[in-house]
């Protein structure tokens, strides 16, 4: 076995869920960050393990021919993009080849065809939502930028921007450093629990221009406040301008006050024919672009025809369940965030959407409360879980309701495939249909759509009845 600070010479077989690439040396898997599939590379040992080790990358002795040269300068100390130093082809190739693994090494399925990815054209600056920390720098300086790898160590966003994010946010991150250093307003210290702007959260609307920037605080008040709100209204599309509270000495950005300094408190973005309000904290995919294609594959996977009842289950601010109430009959939401809930709604009403109700409350508890009531069944159950996937009182409730189809929306191969494994496991469901969409470009984190179908359901007519 390897012995820390030790130099080993590594061909990159293949990558980590996180984007670390996966060479072995004398039978000992080893992970290595910024390494593509194909590379030669020479390697530091930082990690031992008992059955695997971590190393850091010294030198590309040879390049695969998937490597590329990244468009970031900072990306490889950059916690935010794992694979900017691969093609985008390739990129989309180990995301494949992701999905199609984990279902058949979780979940058993040895003959589900997978649907090639569907990328993007230009695959650049898709970020609708970023949050800056904000620090200062060994110059004393301030900075905004993007935490580093598994640190709190802040890598300042390059002069012409983040990659991935929206153009426009260089110039907001200049005005608020800017407006710091004339008031001369510090920036939080994490390790003191002082100074005061901890964070810059920006949200734009691809289809509007419109701009959000959320201040967040340690402290009542800024300095110069009015100066700031005035400065940052120069800004083509700058919509609302937000200052949330936040002194408690925790990870978590946002506080629980949040007042609006200008402008109505929200932006719109339109997604199809729908029109969607995001507030400060709202829930709304990050890739707008991407999310058509994500919402117009589930509700082709959902096939509504205008007769059928649809439940959605983890449903946000509405996203889905009003993409989905364009052609179903009735779509009922369930949504544990009450804000969410209160955002969908509204979102129904601007969208003058009348076949779509939401309810707050946690899914594995309202379902089967639901189910034990007698409520009644969903033609379609469309679920779109978290990241650890459906609790199992959900799976055992949708399989007790049996309805006609479920479309299962995940952010993880692993758990999506741990959760299908249950649903079919001799129950009479099938998954005839797997589409992955990157959402995420240079990451390696995918969204995956599927369809189950149940092939032994006789049920023609079989409507949930909620009570408001």
């Amino acid at each position: 076995m390897f012995k820390k600070n030790e130099t080993v010479r590594l061909r990159i077989e293949d990558l980590s869920s996180e984007g670390l690439g996966i060479g072995h040396s004398e039978g000992v898997a080893v992970f290595v960050k910024d390494t593509v599939i194909g590379d030669e590379v020479e390697a530091i040992i930082t990690k031992v393990k008992k059955t695997y080790a971590f190393g850091r990358l010294v030198q590309v002795l040879t390049p695969s021919v998937y490597r590329t040269i990244p468009r970031c300068p900072v990306a490889r100390q950059c916690g935010g993009c794992q694979l900017q130093m691969m093609d985008y082809e390739a990129q989309l190739s180990f995301k494949h080849g992701r999905v199609k693994n984990a279902l058949e090494r979780i979940g058993g399925f040895a003959d589900i065809p997978v649907e090639p990815v569907l990328g993007m054209e230009e695959p650049w600056n898709y970020r609708n939502k970023a949050q800056y920390p904000v620090g200062t720098g060994r110059d004393g300086v301030t900075v905004c930028g993007f935490y580093a790898g598994r640190t709190h160590a802040i890598i300042p966003v390059p002069k012409d921007g983040c990659a991935i994010s929206a153009v426009s946010d260089q110039e907001i991150l200049s005005i608020v450093t800017a407006h710091m250093q004339q008031y001369h307003i510090p920036a939080y210290n994490e390790a003191e629990h002082s100074g005061l702007m901890r964070h810059v959260l920006i949200r734009s609307a691809r289809s509007t221009g419109q701009i959000m920037v959320c201040l967040i605080v340690n402290g009542e008040k800024l300095p110069g406040e009015a100066d700031l709100v005035q400065a940052l209204c120069t800004i083509p599309g700058m919509t609302t301008i937000a200052f949330n509270r936040n002194s408690d000495r925790t990870n978590v950005i946002l506080g629980k006050e949040t007042r609006t300094l200008f402008g109505p408190g929200y932006i719109v973005e339109q997604i199809g024919a729908v029109r969607y309000r995001i507030s400060v904290r709202s829930f709304f995919q990050v890739n707008p672009q991407q999310t058509e294609k994500l919402y117009s594959t589930a509700l082709e996977y959902a096939s509504p025809t205008g007769e059928e009842t649809v439940l959605d289950l983890y449903c946000g601010t509405g996203t889905i369940s009003l993409f989905l109430a364009q052609k179903a009959r009735k779509v009922y939401g369930i949504e544990i965030i009450e804000e969410a809930v209160a955002d969908a709604r509204i979102n129904a009403q601007e969208n003058d959407i009348r076949n779509a109700q939401f309810f707050a409350g946690q899914a594995e508890k309202v379902l089967p409360e639901l189910y034990r009531e007698g409520s009644g069944q969903a033609d379609v159950i469309v679920v779109d879980p978290p990241r650890k996937g459906c609790e199992r009182a959900v799976l055992d409730t949708m399989l007790l309701m049996a309805p006609r189809r479920i479309v299962y929306v995940s952010c993880d191969p692993a758990t999506l495939a741990r959760d299908l494994a249950i649903l079919c496991d001799g129950t009479g469901y099938q998954v005839l249909k797997v589409q992955p969409v990157d959402m995420f470009p240079h990451t390696a984190h995918i969204e995956t759509v599927c369809l189950l179908s149940n092939t032994q359901s006789k049920k023609k007519e079989s409507y949930i009845t909620l009570d408001v």
